[in-house]
């Protein structure tokens, strides 16, 4: 019978494995965002976009943030708290940004209501943007 492995060469081999072994990945977080401006073609930086939950028929704030030059906020979901199940909404404040860029819109808040089914999966809204027209999806 042939020896595989010399001890060395076991032990050399198990410290590898075990050094390399994949560590258990931080959670990552629920939600992102993403705005894409139609007229350009380009990502829109600069937009506020807020989280509500649903609570006993109100809307509660959870978070908010602003889209960054790539036009995303890849975790818009409050670090500090946990994600159930339930109804979410995010608002982009499209208003805002068009008036900072001297440019008129019909939509000067963007509300897009969805349900969060189950924790364990991330979600993530684009939303493509013109002055007079938007269009949003689940993304991945």
């Amino acid at each position: 019978m042939k020896t595989l492995f010399t001890s060395a060469s076991a032990i050399l081999i198990a410290t590898s494995l075990s050094a390399g072994a994949a560590q258990p990945a931080a959670p990552k977080n629920p939600l992102s965002v993403h705005v894409l401006n139609l007229q350009t073609g380009s990502p829109t930086a600069g937009i506020e976009v807020e989280l509500d939950q649903k609570q006993n028929n109100n809307w509660v704030k959870l978070a908010s943030g602003k889209t960054d030059s790539n036009g995303r906020i890849s975790a818009l979901f409050p670090e500090d708290k946990t994600a159930s199940a339930g109804s979410y909404r995010v608002v982009f404040k499209t208003g805002d940004y068009y008036k900072m860029n001297n440019q008129k819109t019909f939509f000067p808040e963007i509300p897009v209501e969805f349900n969060m089914e189950s924790t364990g999966e991330h979600y993530h809204i684009p939303l493509l943007l013109s002055p007079f027209g938007y269009s949003t999806y689940r993304g991945n």
